[in-house]
């Protein structure tokens, strides 16, 4: 209870993350993009679909070696995200909030 407060109840707890990302690379001049917006929502939203209604630490793989804080769960997201960019698209950052006052950014360091 010391170390994670209410977030170490025995039968878990959930919230409502929210996340966001930001992409880096060249502007194609036909499209005016640098990556479609939509393709990469659909990534995102296949990511979403191993982690919403699970209990982390049991249903996720990557949490069974992770704790399941904000701080890992962004580089969850980053590694999932990152592996599906594009030739000449980066991934720079990933931020996922657990509330409006809490959260974590990774940048890939």
């Amino acid at each position: 209870w010391d170390l994670f407060g209410k977030c170490s109840w025995k039968h878990g707890h959930g919230h409502n993350y929210k996340v966001t990302y930001t992409v880096k690379g060249e502007i194609n001049p036909v499209t005016g993009m640098v990556f479609n917006i939509q393709l990469l929502k659909d990534v995102l939203g296949e990511v979403l679909l191993g982690v919403d209604h699970k209990n982390l630490d049991m249903d996720v793989p990557f949490f069974q070696n992770h704790t399941s804080t904000v701080e890992n769960m962004s580089l969850f997201f980053w590694l999932k995200l990152a592996a599906d960019m594009p030739d000449g698209v980066e991934l720079e950052e990933v931020t996922v909030y657990e509330t409006d006052e809490n959260y974590a950014t990774y940048r890939g360091e």
